[in-house]
């Protein structure tokens, strides 16, 4: 009997230490294009859409999010137009939180060392990074902050023998990576230390429909606590609407889900607690027991 509670003790650890009981429902992040703020070749027929240096940030970004398996990620075209619309403007982009980034800086040089037998090259990149993200559900910028990241590289001859490498062109993307590693953690961190909260979409013939699937992490068996919304204050200093906390008024159970994509992804649940008025779910939410 010892040995057996030791083993069972010992499973549950296991289990517990590798997130096996940790389920974290993902949060939808929508990333705007990054606009690059400097000169760099921005010639005569320069073109916004197909800048490189912003599409490489753009790149490196969504992998770095999604390498830490917390996000779902989306893109929304014109986004920054959504962005400055009020209400209901934010709430199309259907994300919890959306990242606007620039490059504020970009130069590279290359410097030599010449001698008598041996000659050296340094080439290097620098790279300067900006990003604020935006709670859609207030329309606040929650985080704001910039970092630099640098990349070089060197190739030695001696004697006419060694290196004679051209511009190494991958240094690009190893300063903007540089940049944006020194960003991601506090990103991770802001946008998930808030509790998850999802919407109802409709109630048809005793099921309630909330948005969501599989991809965001929502599975049969989990439930969720049902709030109606509090009351929205304006703040006399900054004029700026706070909703204050709602008030839980029963509890969702998910028994299926269906969609396609995590924009379509939809779950049925069973729901138990005071009645929902159906003309007016978008004073509702859910959130994590």
């Amino acid at each position: 009997m010892k040995r057996f509670l030791i083993a069972l003790f010992t499973m549950a650890f296991v289990a517990t230490s590798f997130g096996q009981t940790d389920k974290t429902l993902k949060r939808k992040v929508a990333i705007g294009r990054f606009t690059n703020e400097t000169q760099y070749a921005k010639g005569v027929f320069y073109d916004r859409e197909n800048d490189p240096i912003r599409k490489q940030a753009l790149d490196i970004l969504s992998a770095k999010l999604a390498a830490s398996g917390k996000f779902i990620l989306l893109e929304r075209d014109g986004l920054e137009e959504l962005v400055a619309e009020a209400g209901e403007g934010m709430q199309k982009i259907g994300a919890d939180y959306i990242i606007i980034g620039s490059i504020t800086k970009f130069g590279r040089k290359v410097e030599g060392d010449q001698r008598i037998i041996s000659s050296t090259k340094t080439q290097t990149v620098e790279a300067g990074v900006s990003i604020r993200i935006v709670d859609v559900s207030s329309g606040l910028i929650i985080y704001s902050d910039e970092a630099s990241g640098y990349a070089e590289t060197s190739s030695k001859t001696t004697l006419g023998i060694g290196g004679t490498a051209g511009f190494d062109a991958t240094l690009s993307d190893k300063a903007i990576s540089a940049a944006l590693s020194q960003l991601v953690e506090n990103i991770i961190n802001k946008c998930t230390d808030k509790p998850w909260r999802g919407y109802l979409l409709a109630i048809e013939d005793g099921s309630y429909i909330i948005a969501g699937g599989a991809s965001q992490g929502i599975a049969p068996g989990a439930s969720f606590g049902l709030y109606k919304k509090g009351k929205t204050v304006t703040n006399p200093q900054n004029g700026i609407k706070i909703e204050l906390p709602g008030d839980r008024i029963g509890t969702l159970k998910v028994v299926s889900s269906m969609g396609d994509t995590p924009e379509t992804e939809i779950s049925f649940c069973t729901y138990e607690g005071k009645e929902v008025d159906k003309n007016d779910l978008l004073n509702y939410y859910l959130m994590e027991k």
